[in-house]
């Protein structure tokens, strides 16, 4: 008994995380239909000060401030259209995080490439989890047929852009995703969200819970009631869900 606990607990210890992964369009100022920015954070060539990714509010440093994720390595343009990925280990080594960030005039690729991640045959114990962030494309352009070629084993998504539930719903459902956190107005898709909803997501705790979270950090960045932040993302009816299921 002692030895077959050692093999279970020894092949725990290395198993393979699963891969969390999110994409991030850049915001560009150039050649998205957004409300424009500083050029600073506006410019969809250069990840480091960009809106999404590099200012203090963007997901690369709230990871790092976190003291659940640690940033194992980062590839400069690992394909022509991502000019930076990520790849962030969680402290329970159960789940890794790996973030591709496209440049903002690639947003369709980006959008692409997301579905296509849903939709993906791996299966979902591999994957449990898929994440957007950055404006919303869909208000400008038709996804592409080969974004969904198949039905994929029912991932959960988090789309965080303006509007999301409207534009992204009937395509995810296409993919036979599960939506986990969408939004219902115009709002700022701060990494901040993300890596609030991971916390709840992390735990094992409900949609609602993690809503409530997403609400909870949108509502402090934006100095507004928490009552007044519930109302940007969707209520997503559906059984708990969370890391626990995975």
């Amino acid at each position: 008994m002692r030895a077959l606990l050692f093999l279970l607990l020894t092949l725990a210890a290395h198993a393979e995380p699963a891969r969390l992964q999110v994409f991030i369009a850049l915001a560009d100022n150039r050649t998205q239909g957004i409300a424009p920015v500083p050029e600073k954070i506006g410019n969809g060539d250069d990840a480091e000060t960009n809106l999404y990714w590099g200012c203090s509010e963007a997901l690369k440093p709230v990871l790092r401030a976190s003291p659940d994720w640690k940033l194992d390595r980062t590839e400069k343009n690992p394909l022509p259209d991502v000019l930076e990925r990520a790849v962030f280990r969680h402290k329970s080594a159960r789940w890794e995080l790996v973030a591709n960030v496209y440049r903002g005039s690639a947003i369709k690729a980006c959008t692409t490439a997301f579905f296509s991640a849903l939709a993906s045959e791996a299966p979902r114990e591999q994957t449990p989890l898929v994440a957007y962030i950055g404006h919303d494309g869909l208000m400008d352009f038709e996804l592409p047929a080969e974004a969904i070629m198949r039905r994929g084993p029912g991932r959960q998504a988090i789309v965080l852009c303006c509007q999301s539930r409207e534009y992204f719903s009937a395509h995810l459902g296409k993919a036979g995703a599960i939506p986990l956190l969408t939004t219902t107005q115009l709002m700022y898709p701060g990494g901040f969200i993300l890596r609030a909803a991971l916390d709840g997501w992390t735990a094992g705790e409900t949609p609602g819970q993690i809503r409530q979270r997403a609400a909870a950090a949108y509502a402090r960045n934006q100095k507004i009631s928490v009552k007044a932040a519930a109302g940007v993302f969707a209520n997503e009816a559906q059984k708990p869900g969370g890391a626990g299921r995975f």
